[in-house]
């Protein structure tokens, strides 16, 4: 029979963490990211470089300037299973190519918007179920939006879909290629994206400062808040420095970009973020903010155990609806008032042009009469 463990002092409860830690450990974790942004701005390269595998090969963007008319944006699945120290984690990586691709990208975003919804349906669906052990679980912890390093601003399509996802998902802005950019540049386009972000209202995360933290957390959150948005240079080469370090980086006639080093680009405090001090927050904070404030809303308008109207059948979709249906008959009934107008006016026209040419077919035949009186006189005075 097995000795029990000793006992220490107290009544345990001290232990709960370690228990906690055991049950982890067995369970692994599963952490869901999304990325978002232009073809082109390396999003496959950092997804890469940030869990050190190939989880996707790279893409081909031969024809991403070949733009299309009305093509969606499209929603990819990407799962792996990442292990290190004996700890296991379900990776899944939802990536949106098409975004922002083409010549019409209005509601570009909706592919986007539509599958984060849906995530937090399909479960809350699962959780009214009577067997809820085997919940299949894709709602998104993180999504990272990919910035085009124009030096300029967010431009509209930008803001646009980023007020859209902050108010769903832990939104987290990264400025990609940070390299084509100088440091002086790219600390101007930071703060130019803040103050927009700011004016903007657009909610993104931020990592919490406790005030129970420790000096050496709260100055890693403070330094993590200052960052944002994130500088991301991205390569999942090897390359050698002049001092012969080999590293992950981008090598240029000047020298060497390095991934990992901090005074090119903020890849290390993203990496640090998603997976390193802030991964169980992202997930609690998706379960207790923004699925609870789906769920909430749901709960509002629908019965329990209702199912969620489909698109056609949305009150909110009927209202917009309405509306164009509305405005677009007022702008039929516009331009048929428009129409008679211009009717009406042909008509007076062309009843004063009938006019002038009767009164100018009188006086012609008046003339005539004239002339044809002159003549006969005429004759008549030779007789």
């Amino acid at each position: 029979m097995a000795s029990p463990a000793p006992m220490s002092d107290g009544i345990g409860i001290a232990n709960l963490p370690n228990q906690r830690h055991k049950i982890v450990a067995k369970r692994g974790a599963h952490f869901t990211v999304m990325v978002v942004g232009e073809s082109g701005l390396g999003k496959t390269t950092l997804i890469n470089t940030l869990f050190s595998t190939e989880l996707s090969p790279p893409k081909n963007y031969n024809r991403r300037h070949h733009k299309q008319l009305d093509k969606l944006t499209e929603v990819e699945i990407i799962k792996a299973e990442l292990e290190e120290k004996q700890f296991k984690t379900k990776l899944t990586v939802i990536d949106t190519p098409g975004f922002g691709d083409y010549v019409n990208n209005r509601d570009s975003w909706a592919p986007i918007v539509d599958f984060i919804d849906d995530q937090h349906e399909a479960y809350m669906r699962q959780e009214q179920q009577p067997q809820r052990q085997d919940k299949i679980d894709l709602r998104v912890h993180a999504c990272l939006y990919f910035i085009r390093p124009t030096g300029h601003t967010l431009k509209p399509l930008d803001i646009e879909i980023m007020k859209r996802l902050g108010t769903r998902v832990n939104l987290i802005p990264v400025i990609a290629k940070a390299d084509t950019l100088t440091q002086n540049d790219l600390a101007l386009f930071k703060q130019r994206i803040r103050d927009t972000i700011k004016a903007q209202n657009i909610r993104i995360y931020q990592p919490l400062i406790e005030p129970d933290d420790d000096a050496a957390a709260s100055e890693h959150a403070r330094i993590l808040l200052e960052a944002m948005p994130f500088s991301i240079i991205g390569s999942t080469e090897d390359v050698t420095t002049e001092d012969g370090r080999v590293v992950k980086g981008r090598e240029y006639m000047w020298g060497v970009a390095e991934v990992e080093n901090e005074n090119h680009c903020d890849f290390r405090k993203l990496r640090s973020l998603l997976i390193r001090t802030h991964m169980l927050d992202l997930i609690s904070t998706t379960e207790e903010l923004h699925y609870e404030n789906y769920r909430h809303a749901q709960m509002e308008v629908r019965k329990p155990g209702e199912q969620k109207p489909r698109k056609f059948e949305n009150p909110k979709f009927k209202e917009e609806e309405e509306a164009l249906r509305k405005r677009f008959t007022e702008q039929v009934k516009a331009e048929e008032a428009r129409f008679r107008q211009w009717e009406q006016h042909l008509i007076q026209e062309r009843d004063r042009l009938n006019k002038d040419l009767e009164l100018a077919h009188s006086a012609i035949k008046a003339l005539e009469a004239e002339l044809d009186n002159l003549q006969n006189g005429y004759r008549s005075t030779r007789r």
